[in-house]
């Protein structure tokens, strides 16, 4: 189901001064929520043009001000041991954050987005040193840029009133909206909300204007996709990537969709083309297909656009298949057609003859090679999931982790064995932790089919002892917990804390074939649940370390379905239960949520047409047989899962009087992200298993 400032309590450091003492012993320690909260993060690498350097984008937690602070760093990739340069400096005095970074054309200077100046603006810092000069001082942020090839003109996307002739009128009626005493908002369509903000009638519109000596020539940019009823980029989670040059710079192409009163139940984006210079009307150049069309970009050569495409209209999780459009003549075609994964981003190689790109594969999300005249597919890493990546030449820099490790970035000359870590990140402040082990399995799931899934050790296990277990049930529900490293699930929290964690990649999860993957639709409460039950067994049965008998079972999202789910439908199965953010009753469900594309796929159509097929899997029709103890958590700023379906949950728990908990946060969304909420969450969650398996 596609993601003000706080002070830390004398309470919460206390809780999490004993949760990590309790831990610790003289030959090492649990890993800690405080430890994942502390944790430095990397993001966004980009090779430089000539191969030789690479920049990034990494993350450091600030306790005190409950946020995270982002910085820019530099590795000279020709050294033996090259040591990580920082180029930006976030202090307590500024509070601005420095991402986003893009080479110049010449590989002299870094383009980046900065707060420093109050605003999201763009700023330019010369390699050879000296200070960052600002590129653009626009009157609003600036949510994402992209430099032509030539850099000679710059794209921006802004979050603007399509109305306005000019960013100040924007300015000007936000300032007076502020001002105004009457507080009621007039809707006459949705989206109402979106995720975690309400509409107020603007748009993500992209922007060009000419650089003239690195500067941007006016402060009045033009409008290039304002005439489309459409956010370039798309929210709540686009990016730069959803927009290109052509590499002469005359020309970019966008992925839109077009709103009207369809944009909660369509996922029909089609990529536009537009002249960089401005002056005339986007043209579509997939209108031939109704559903999601993405992730445009140009061979070096010019000659080919390649872009992601899925086939069927209304479903969010279909196959992305990468596409192929000769520039000159329109024509289309599939790339590596037949290869059964879903591309996530698309790289071209220097001489046009090569595509890079991610995907989940058997519980590894890895990086591939695809050659563009074949489609002969060639899987560049092993283990890990990539969580970014760029090529420039011979030289590939990845950002990749696994299950014991945060990200790190990784270089190469592109051959599968030649991988070398260039980073060090957390090591001085993880070096006394002692990570739990893990494995991965696979088993005979629901009709007989293979399902994959991993275990994990408690960080202290000693041979012929029994754990308590940790059941965590991925969200999606087309996702997969895969080999990889998360900053809110965290298996290694529970590691830490003394239990065994069992998490498997159920029907309908990623990596896996879009047979698989297309399984879990109209059948939330039955494939799924069949291979969690056996999978539990199956487990057992194999890793005699693990305790089934005294079990906890997690999930959030579809996860947190799933614990309703499982409250009525397998309510011997577990000592107890935590809800994040679970779908309690289809038909509020239906009705509240706002990406209404998603339930209807899921559930057959509109509640009002199939209710029959939304009632099928519906939690709130089996609560007479909820009898487990459960923690329901939820963030009231949650539009996706609205809050009402965690409020009802905990009515029904208290009202059949079932030992629960409700733990709200005003200011958190689908995700508990600030720091201070993150840690009192993982406290609660741990304390509510302590209660039950220890």
């Amino acid at each position: 189901m596609k993601i003000k400032k706080f002070v830390l309590s004398a309470a919460v450091v206390a809780l999490t001064s004993i949760g990590m003492s309790s831990y610790a012993i003289a030959d090492g320690r649990g890993f800690t929520v405080e430890d994942l909260v502390k944790m430095e993060r990397i993001v966004s690498p980009v090779v430089s043009p000539d191969g030789k350097h690479v920049v990034y984008a990494q993350r450091t937690t600030d306790l005190e001000k409950n946020r995270g602070r982002w910085d820019l760093w530099l590795i000279n990739l020709t050294e033996a041991k090259p040591t990580p340069k920082k180029l930006t400096n976030v202090t307590n005095n500024n509070e601005g954050n420095n991402s986003g970074p893009q080479w110049s054309a010449k590989g002299d200077a870094i383009y980046f987005v900065s707060s420093r100046s109050g605003s999201g603006q763009v700023w330019r810092l010369a390699i050879a040193g000296g200070e960052a000069q600002k590129v653009t001082d626009l009157p609003l942020d600036i949510e994402s840029f992209k430099v032509s090839p030539t850099e000679n003109q710059i794209a921006m996307a802004i979050e603007v009133f399509r109305d306005c002739p000019d960013l100040t009128c924007t300015k000007d009626r936000l300032e007076a909206k502020a001002k105004n005493k009457a507080s009621g908002k007039i809707h006459d369509k949705l989206f109402i909300r979106h995720w975690d903000t309400w509409a107020d009638g603007r748009r993500n519109v992209l922007f060009s204007a000419s650089l003239d000596n690195q500067h941007i020539a006016s402060k009045t940019p033009v409008n290039l996709s304002g005439t489309l009823e459409a956010d370039v980029h798309s929210k709540p989670d686009g990016d730069h990537e959803d927009y290109a040059f052509t590499p002469d710079g005359k020309y970019l192409v966008f992925s839109a969709r077009i709103a009207g009163k369809t944009e909660a139940w369509s996922t029909n984006f089609d990529l536009f083309k537009v002249s960089a210079a401005g002056g005339t009307a986007p043209q579509n150049l997939t209108a031939d297909n109704p559903a999601w069309d993405a992730k445009p970009t140009f061979s070096p050569d010019g000659n080919t656009l390649a872009y992601l495409a899925m086939k069927r209209p209304g479903f969010e999780a279909d196959r992305f298949q990468i596409m192929l459009m000769d520039v000159k003549t329109g024509q289309k075609r599939a790339l590596a057609a037949n290869w059964d994964r879903s591309a996530s981003n698309l790289t071209w190689s220097a001489d046009s003859k090569n595509l890079y790109t991610s995907a989940f594969d058997l519980g590894q999300l890895r990086l591939f090679s695809i050659d563009a005249n074949s489609g002969k597919v060639t899987a560049l890493t092993d283990q890990g999931s990539v969580a970014g990546y760029d090529v420039q030449g011979n030289t590939a820099v990845v950002a990749k982790a696994d299950l014991a490790s945060g990200v790190q970035l990784y270089k190469s000359a592109l051959t599968p064995s030649s991988w070398t870590q260039i980073t060090e990140v957390n090591k001085q402040a993880l070096a006394d932790v002692r990570f739990g082990k893990y494995e991965q399995f696979s088993y005979a799931g629901a009709k007989g089919e293979k399902v994959y899934g991993y275990v994990m050790k408690p960080w202290n296990a000693k041979a012929g002892q029994k754990y308590p277990v940790a059941f965590i049930v991925h969200g999606g529900p087309q996702s997969s917990f895969a080999n990889n490293w998360s900053y809110r699930w965290n298996p290694q929290t529970y590691a830490g804390a003394g239990y065994a964690v069992v998490f498997i990649d159920f029907h309908g999860s990623l990596g896996y074939g879009q047979k698989f993957t297309d399984s879990i639709s109209q059948d939330w409460g039955g494939k799924p649940l069949v291979d969690l039950k056996l999978g539990m067994a199956a487990a057992a049965k194999k890793f005699p370390w693990l305790d089934s008998s005294k079990a906890c079972a997690l999930g959030a999202s579809y996860g947190g379905f799933m614990m309703n789910w499982i409250a009525g439908n397998w309510n011997d199965g577990f000592k107890c239960i935590v809800n994040h953010a679970g779908i309690f009753d289809s038909r509020s469900m239906y009705y509240t949520t706002e990406e209404l594309w998603f339930t209807e796929w899921e559930n057959g159509g509109t509640y009002y047409d199939v209710p029959a097929k939304h009632e099928k899997f519906n939690p709130s029709a089996h609560v007479l047989k909820w009898k487990t103890p459960m923690l329901v958590t939820q963030g009231e700023l949650d539009f996706r899962v609205p809050s009402a379906q965690s409020f009802a949950a905990f009515t029904a728990l208290q009202r059949r009087g079932i030992d629960s908990q409700l733990l709200t946060f005003p200011d958190e969304n689908h995700h508990i992200l600030k720091p201070a909420n993150s840690i009192l969450w993982h406290q609660t969650v741990l304390n509510w298993m302590e209660k039950y398996l220890k």
